[in-house]
């Protein structure tokens, strides 16, 4: 009698636990990286997502760029061991391997209508034609900022203060000029290393890369124009040389050395912004320039980043969920807002940024500013699908120029090598 009355006692047990199994929520997980506050904003709007969907769990695993981002990433999800979702730059890594969010959205014309149709192509194989994959979260332009402070203690005029359409060459002698007069510690001028950066400065310089029958030509005056005018920051040791040449052959930015406030000019992008609210404060005077001028214009490079979901993922419904919620209105427009970033939703409306930095308030109009003057170039090689076959190609290529490995000409004949394999294997 006492067994089976435990025995009965056990099985209302197990009854009792089994409806609390059933509701264990859903664990999905993000690959993320940050530039600035970015991550912090994105887990406080994923609280509130999980407090009114409490069958799903939100794991971000915050990785850095360079290694987490550009190098592991792709390889997990091309062997299927992938997150459900990841923050992500190179989309050609990972065509074929999206998950189609069209069919799972609550509201699939909500997307269409608020993102550039080109925006979501960019994530399209060459047989994808509806397809949704994610959506950019962010939009960004490369341009330069400048330690003013550093212009003023040296006493040198800032060209930008008297010219609207200032030269790179024009740039490079006032901020070598900042350099010599204060002395050892401080350099001139930095870009990070990235072909992604050099490129507008090689646009505005007259480079094209995309001829008119389809091909891709690298070798051309207005590149090596630009090339020269780095390469002589290197020969002439106003750069610190690390940044491209002490890499390891990654990704590598120069914020540390402006927010040490020993940079004078730095060439990097709107995604610096937040970044040095935070860091750099008012420890001195720093802003935003417009993209320096030449027979291409002045332009900078588009960008951005994109929230993606992957086909692997065991619960697409969930992630399905996770991204309207993402791409929703009133989230994107918080993450906007809080992390000081140029917005990519076409309906957000009047932002108003979470920054009492007039600084930083002042540069995210600066690049408001330059959007217009992005040359079609420059949209090309971001969205149409050759970004990385031709950046990552600049960026090695002129590293073994500056490292004596190769020969300008010989790197401009290597490059259009690598160029010409990666696009033909694509």
């Amino acid at each position: 009698m006492k067994k089976a009355i435990l025995l009965i006692v056990m099985a209302g047990l197990l009854i009792s636990i089994m409806p609390a199994l059933a509701q264990d929520p859903v664990e999905l997980r993000i690959t993320w990286y940050s530039d600035g506050n970015e991550g912090e904003v994105l887990r406080g709007l994923l609280d509130e997502f999980e407090a009114a969907n409490p069958d799903i769990k939100v794991v971000v695993d915050e990785v850095d760029y360079a290694n987490g981002i550009q190098q592991l990433l792709p390889v997990q999800v091309e062997a299927g061991e992938g997150p459900d979702m990841a923050r992500v730059t190179n989309f050609d890594a990972y065509k074929g391997l999206y998950l189609d969010l069209r069919p799972l959205v609550a509201d699939a014309a909500y997307w269409d209508e608020s993102f550039p149709a080109a925006a979501l192509a960019a994530l399209y194989g060459p047989d994808d034609t509806n397809e949704i994959y994610g959506f950019p979260n962010q939009f960004t332009v490369t341009g330069p900022f400048i330690n003013r402070t550093l212009f003023e203690q040296a006493g040198v005029e800032v060209p930008s203060d008297m010219n609207d359409a200032v030269t790179w060459e024009e740039w490079t002698t006032a901020a070598k000029q900042v350099a010599e007069t204060l002395g050892e510690g401080t350099y001139a001028i930095a870009m990070d290393r990235s072909g992604h950066r050099f490129a507008g400065p090689a646009f505005s310089e007259g480079a094209t890369f995309f001829n008119e029958d389809g091909t891709v030509t690298m070798d051309t005056p207005g590149f090596r124009l630009m090339s020269e005018i780095f390469i002589g920051w290197h020969t002439d040791g106003i750069t610190p040389a690390d940044v491209w040449i002490g890499s390891g052959g990654s990704y590598n930015a120069a914020a540390p050395y402006f927010i040490n406030g020993q940079l004078v000019m730095y060439m990097s992008g709107s995604w610096q912004i937040a970044n040095f609210a935070v860091n750099i404060g008012d420890a001195f005077d720093w802003e935003a320039v417009p993209n320096p001028t030449g027979p291409g214009g002045s332009t900078g490079m588009p960008g951005g980043t994109y929230m993606v979901a992957f086909a692997e993922t065991q619960h697409p419904a969930e992630v399905a969920r996770v991204m309207d919620y993402l791409a929703s209105v009133d989230a994107l427009k918080a993450f906007t807002e809080q992390t000081l970033f140029l917005p990519a939703h076409l309906g957000l409306g009047e932002l108003t940024y979470a920054t009492d930095n007039a600084a930083a308030a002042a540069a995210l109009n600066v690049f408001v500013s330059e959007v217009p003057k992005l040359s079609a170039q420059a949209y090309e090689l971001q969205f149409g699908g050759k970004a990385f076959a031709i950046n990552n190609p600049i960026r090695d290529r002129l590293t073994q120029v500056l490292t004596g490995e190769l020969t300008l000409d010989e790197a401009m004949a290597q490059l259009q090598q690598d160029v010409d394999d990666a696009l033909a294997a694509q």
